[in-house]
């Protein structure tokens, strides 16, 4: 690992955890749509690398495990950050040659649903979170979802531009 990747990393990371802090918590249990994640998949899309994704996975997971609103959401953060790491990692590979905005996008849309539905599950075991899983999954995940994939399609273009002017190099 380079440390100005660790250091690009750091800052989503931060970024990340600034903004699920300030987002208010909706629905049950106060849960709330997750930009931690959003920024997880951007430093996946410009540093992909297994050293990475476990260090993000990680990272993101305990951030956000200590700055959710839902009791007991600890554990159920971690566990989602960490495998939505590696599935979004996944599947980046199998479209890596056919990179662009778009894919960028599907991509995001598909790991928030996955990141969601783990989230969802793991609370559910862990802590008997209250509530249908039906209903939080389409008012909270399909939601977050949406916003994630919107996101995703107006930061990385910049992103990538200014890593680009500034000669970092990434894949």
């Amino acid at each position: 690992m380079k440390t100005k990747e660790l250091v690009i990393m750091a800052l989503f990371v931060g970024i990340g955890a600034a903004l699920h802090l300030i987002i208010p918590g909706i629905g049950a249990g106060g849960m709330k749509p997750d930009f931690s994640l959003l920024m997880m998949f951007l430093a996946i899309i410009l540093f992909p690398d297994k050293k990475n994704v476990i260090l993000l996975g990680l990272a993101t997971g305990i951030i956000s495990g200590l700055t959710t609103g839902v009791p007991g959401g600890f554990f159920p953060n971690i566990i989602d950050k960490f495998i939505s790491a590696f599935a979004f990692y996944g599947l980046f590979l199998l479209v890596k040659k056919n990179r662009s905005i778009i894919s960028n996008a599907v991509l995001t849309a598909i790991g928030t649903i996955i990141s969601g539905t783990i989230f969802l599950a793991s609370a559910f075991l862990i802590i008997g979170l209250d509530g249908a899983f039906m209903l939080m999954f389409t008012t909270i995940v399909l939601p977050t979802a949406l916003l994630n994939t919107i996101a995703i399609v107006i930061v990385y273009p910049i992103v990538a531009k200014i890593m680009e002017r500034s000669k970092m190099t990434f894949a």
